[in-house]
């Protein structure tokens, strides 16, 4: 039985899982996995507004998924744990694995609808 407790839990994973679940979000995690960027880098990297970089920053920074330093007028962004860095990847494989499947169920998909015109 689900307590109450778990339930809020649940809902902490929930809106931890939305924090993820935007692209560009995503693309800036992985512009940072290797060390700290400050807005300007990204803007440059991802090719991105300013405003749109900042503003997905911001959300990264609210939820705890990315720490800041500043250095002068510059504001430098890093990941707050390695472990963003695991899930991401393990998202990244399973994600791999259905490609894999779904293009297993194409091809079979294909060679069968292939075959069955010859035959008939």
């Amino acid at each position: 039985m689900t307590t109450g407790l778990d339930l809020e839990l649940f809902k902490l994973k929930a809106e931890l899982c939305k924090t993820f679940a935007d692209a560009r979000r995503l693309m800036i995690i992985n512009c940072l996995r290797d060390g700290e960027l400050s807005v300007t880098d990204l803007v440059v990297r991802l090719e991105f507004p300013q405003g749109v970089v900042s503003r997905h920053l911001g959300v990264l920074r609210q939820r705890g998924i990315v720490d800041t330093r500043r250095n002068g007028v510059n504001v430098y962004y890093r990941l707050a744990d390695s472990k963003i860095i695991e899930a991401c990847d393990t998202v990244h494989d399973l994600l791999m694995q259905q490609v894999a499947r779904n293009r297993d169920l194409a091809e079979k998909y294909l060679t069968d609808t292939m075959n069955s015109k010859k035959g008939a």
